[in-house]
Parts: C-alpha cells; sequence; structure tokens
C-alpha cells in the first residue's frame, strides 16, 4: 500500500479553536485620563501603553517633525535626573521603557515585572510630565533627526513612498510629507519648541494608559491614580486635515536615480479611516489581492513572471483616512512590464471581486493567525492601545474572528469598487528615468513626469 502523499491537494484547514480574550476592566479618573487594566497572569510580568493624542498630523509644516522630535528628546532627563541617571533608574528596575511618535498619537511603551509596576508608573508620569530637554540632548537628537532624513533620500524605497505621498496629497496636507520631517524644518526644533508641544498635547483629558498583565485591577488603578494625581488639561482638537483626491489626469511620476538597475514601484489611492464600516471587508479582499504570500498580486508578478521577490499590497490605517499601497521592486529592464501586469490584475479584481474559494480562505487565514498576535502582554497592550488611538468600540478585538468570518464574497467586492478607482490611482517609481520612460508612455497609463 503506497504511503506517498499527494502534494498538489492542499490540506483540509483544521477546525478554528476557541479564543477569548480578558475583558478589561476600564475607568476614567477625574482629570479626564482613560484607563484599561487587563489581567493576564500567565507570567510575573506588566506591560503598559500611555497614549498621548500628540502626533504629527497636528503639526504645521514649518515645524514638521516636532512630534517625532519631542518623542526622541523624552529620555534624555527630567527635572529630577540627567539623561544617564534616568537610564540608571529604569535599568534598575528591570524596566524597559521606549518613546514612539506616529500620526494620530505618541504612544509611551513599557514592560516590567509586576511588583515594580508602581515605581515604573512613577518614572512613567516623570516622563511624561516633567521632561527636561537638556540643550546637548536636544542637539544629539536635531543631528540624528537630520542625519535620517539624508539617509532617508538616498534609499530608493524611501524615495519613491515620499515621491508617493507629494503625489497623492496635497502641498497643504501633513500626509504629504515624511513622518520625521524635513530638512528646512529639524532647524527650526528646540527644547522651547520641544516643551511647548509638551505643554498643549500631553494632557490626561485626551490620553489613554492600558496596563495588562499579572496584576489585581483595583491595586493598579489605585497606583495610577496616585502616580497621576495634579496632571491636567485636555489637548486640541485634531485639525481639519484638507480633502484627498488623486490628480487627474493620473500621473506616472519617475524619480529619477541614474543607472538604477532596479525599480521601486508604487501604486495608491487614498483610503478609508480606521473606523470605517468597510476596514474589515477591505481586509479580507486585501488578503485575496496583495496581502498574503498566495494573493493574486505575487502569484502573477512572482511566481508566473518572475519580476519580484514579492508585491504587497496593503491599507494603511490612519484615524482621519489612510491610503491604499500596491509596492514591489523589479529589475529595471522589466519596469514597462511589471506596471503593466501590476494594473491589469488590480483592474480585474475591482471589476470582478474575490472568488467564493478566495473569500473564504482569506476569512480562515486571517481567523487563524489573529491569536498569534494577541499572545503576550505587550501585544494586548498595542492592540488595546489601538482603539484608544483610532476611537474604537471596546468590543472591536473581542468580536473580531465572529465578524471578519462574517464577511461575504459581495461584502468584499462592494467595498472595494466602492474605495478603489485604478484608473485613477497615481503610478510613481524611483528608477533610471532615462531607461524606462519609453515603455511606460507605451502602456498609455497617463503622462509620465520625471523629478529629481
Amino acid at each position: 500500500m503506497s504511503s506517498a502523499v499527494d502534494r498538489s491537494i492542499p490540506p483540509t484547514p483544521a477546525p478554528l479553536q476557541p479564543f477569548e480574550l480578558p475583558v478589561p476592566d476600564e475607568s476614567r479618573l477625574d482629570s479626564g485620563l482613560e484607563v484599561r487594566i487587563l489581567r493576564k497572569g500567565s507570567v510575573p510580568l506588566v506591560s503598559g501603553c500611555m497614549v498621548l493624542s500628540a502626533g504629527e498630523t497636528g503639526v504645521p509644516r514649518d515645524r514638521a517633525g516636532l512630534a517625532v522630535f519631542t518623542g526622541d528628546c523624552l529620555l534624555g532627563g527630567t527635572e529630577r535626573r540627567s539623561g544617564a541617571d534616568l537610564s540608571e533608574a529604569l535599568e534598575q528596575l528591570g524596566t524597559n521603557l521606549r518613546v514612539s511618535a506616529g500620526w494620530d498619537a505618541t504612544t509611551v511603551v513599557f514592560t516590567c515585572t509586576a511588583e515594580r509596576l508602581p515605581d515604573t508608573l512613577s518614572v512613567l508620569s516623570e516622563v511624561i510630565r516633567e521632561p527636561a530637554f537638556p540643550d546637548d540632548e536636544v542637539a544629539r537628537v536635531r543631528r540624528q533627526r537630520e542625519a535620517a532624513i539624508a539617509q532617508r533620500a538616498s534609499d530608493p524605497g524611501d524615495r519613491a513612498d515620499d515621491a508617493a505621498d507629494r503625489v497623492l496629497f496635497s502641498e497643504d496636507h501633513p500626509y504629504a510629507r515624511p513622518l520625521g520631517g524635513l530638512l528646512d524644518s529639524i532647524p527650526t526644533l528646540s527644547a522651547e519648541t520641544a516643551r511647548g508641544w509638551v505643554e498643549a498635547r500631553y494632557r490626561p483629558g485626551s490620553a489613554g494608559l492600558v496596563l495588562v498583565g499579572d496584576l489585581d485591577p483595583d491595586d493598579a488603578a489605585a497606583a495610577v491614580s496616585r502616580e497621576f494625581e495634579g496632571w491636567e488639561g485636555t489637548a486640541p482638537a485634531a485639525p481639519e486635515l484638507p480633502p484627498v483626491s488623486p490628480p487627474a489626469p493620473r500621473p506616472i511620476v519617475v524619480a529619477h536615480r541614474p543607472g538604477a538597475v532596479q525599480t521601486e514601484l508604487r501604486v495608491l489611492y487614498p483610503a478609508p479611516p480606521r473606523a470605517h464600516d468597510d476596514h474589515l471587508a477591505l481586509v479580507v479582499a486585501n488578503s485575496v489581492l496583495g496581502g498574503a504570500f498566495t494573493s493574486r498580486l505575487n502569484l502573477r508578478l512572482r511566481e508566473e513572471l518572475g519580476f519580484t521577490y514579492g508585491v504587497h499590497s496593503r491599507f494603511v490605517s490612519r484615524r482621519p483616512g489612510g491610503i491604499f499601497t500596491v509596492s514591489t521592486a523589479v529589475q529595471t529592464e522589466v519596469t514597462a512590464a511589471a506596471v503593466e501586469a501590476a494594473m491589469v490584475e488590480l483592474e480585474r479584481f475591482v471589476v470582478e471581486g474575490p472568488t467564493e474559494a478566495e473569500t473564504a480562505r482569506a476569512r480562515d487565514y486571517l481567523a487563524g493567525v489573529f491569536p498569534l498576535r494577541m499572545e503576550t502582554g505587550a501585544q494586548l497592550a498595542a492592540r488595546t492601545a489601538e482603539l484608544l488611538i483610532y476611537g474604537l468600540p471596546s468590543d472591536e478585538h473581542s468580536r473580531y474572528r465572529e465578524r471578519v468570518r462574517g464577511i461575504t464574497r459581495d461584502d468584499a467586492a462592494a467595498a472595494v469598487r466602492r474605495h478603489l478607482d485604478p484608473a485613477r490611482a497615481p503610478i510613481v517609481l524611483c528608477t533610471d528615468a532615462e531607461a524606462v520612460t519609453p515603455g511606460l508612455e507605451a502602456l498609455g497609463l497617463g503622462p509620465v513626469e520625471v523629478v529629481e
């Protein structure tokens, strides 16, 4: 009797295993600080995330990069301790604390042992409420930011991303610039501007704190209340952003890189806010289109044509409105053929939508891997913080698998048609313009513009 395995037949998926998320204790301090505490006692650790309404979206262009700059300076010292003393205090606590600024918020995340949580919260409060911004630290971060911007300008992938943002968004839109700022804005950032940003934006009335781990919710809530007592105020509301509409006629923009043997390719389009009702339908659809290794775009451009090691599409989530992108890198000589193949797949997908089988596979995959993204305390803290950042309901994650498995083929197809128009999607490349322009013009997809 033969025991050979027929590898042409995919294995049958196992039944979906049950997965229950802990229910958080939710409260709000008199200051307005929203607190969410999840008890997960498998190991004696606590992970936390402070969410501050201090995203780069609220920064004017002449101060571009201020949110990132301020976050990078936070651990340089407080009014009570130097940067070295602060680092030593965190090391003695065994606490890992990091600051990250994005478009929608600044987050301060940490992991500590459960017994050190009160002391860690005390240091967290000090860092957020009493930053000193010493001159030497500010100068170091400024040099670091300028070096990062210069490096970004020399990286083909980053150049393609930045050129794509400038094509899709108007000059007065914050998304038209890199998150970390511009070479002409970084020199204007100082200890004074950072203090002003903290004074205006690091406020409890528009902030939230998530704690996950081996803790008693009542004791943890009492420690939070004690350590953040006296913190007051509310950050200004997020600014109204200019409307986003792709330029017409659809441009093909080439960021010239003489002698480039590889092309960085981007196709992009405005996307709805993270809290939009169509979000999950778009996630399922995108898994079929370009969000998984077995996606249509990857099978066509990588497996069938051999143009690339991988191509991906995704919906970038932001609170006021996101971006849909297709991104890949191909050899320069096949640039026009790769653009044509990508656009054919994209247009076909929007017209036809996914098949029933593709939709079922995408649903099963997304529901199956979801628990892997919620295994650790740090993952749970980060996911819960997302609810605060994007203004999502408390049961968003607990209902995720149920909701994603309820997405039908028609739901996914309709959502894609509502939010994506390939005929208007700009195409941006970073490559040798002289080598690719004739082929791109022959495609007839739109006027070709070369930029330096």
